[in-house]
């Protein structure tokens, strides 16, 4: 949850913002997302599944996170005698089919894009067997999908900085302070479960 936010965008489509934020992630006993991730040669398309329906597998945030992250993948598939099953170019053409839920009102207010776009960068990179080249850099995927994820990627107190290149490869999340460093408590109450308005 936003502590500090940002304001405004230097670069839309990277979702660069102006100045940096900071952000608090709730503790997962409370809220959270569940993202399962799959890939199979049979399976024909991308899909997306959301609270259980089928949801816009192409909306363009989706598809510039799945683009980023199979643009990394790096490492071929290998069986225990160490031969290799599925190579990088296959491993990459794969369709991935993804499930996400929320036990919280998705859309409302609570940061649902946040946590389900890092828990979706997480579970692709573990996937895939991405490494981060630079420290950061799996937040810069997520930053993609919805600007304030990158910040979900790791616990605690969490910044949000800016950066100055104009690729974006700056424009990470540090963690300023672990989930413990103070005792808080958050109370939440849902007044509604329907959709924010923008």
């Amino acid at each position: 949850i936003a502590v500090v936010k940002y304001w405004g965008k230097r670069d839309e489509s990277l979702i660069l913002p102006l100045n940096a934020s900071l952000s608090g992630t709730l503790h997962q006993d409370h809220l959270k997302t569940v993202t399962t991730v799959a890939v199979n040669e049979a399976f024909e398309r991308d899909v997306i599944w959301l609270n259980g329906e089928e949801d816009n597998i192409n909306a363009s945030r989706i598809q510039t996170v799945l683009r980023e992250i199979r643009k990394r993948i790096k490492l071929p598939i290998k069986d225990q005698q160490g031969n290799v099953r599925i190579t990088v170019q296959k491993l990459a053409s794969l369709k991935v089919h993804i499930c996400s839920e929320n036990n919280f009102p998705t859309a409302s207010g609570l940061a649902s894009s946040a946590s389900g776009f890092a828990c979706l960068v997480f579970a692709l990179s573990q996937l895939f067997g991405i490494k981060e080249i630079y420290p950061g850099e799996l937040s810069t995927i997520a930053r993609m999908g919805s600007g304030s994820a990158c910040r979900s990627m790791y616990g605690g107190f969490v910044k949000w900085l800016p950066g100055e290149a104009e690729t974006g490869e700056d424009s990470i999340a540090v963690q300023v302070t672990p989930e413990d460093h103070w005792p808080l408590s958050v109370l939440i109450l849902v007044a509604s479960h329907k959709k924010k308005r923008n």
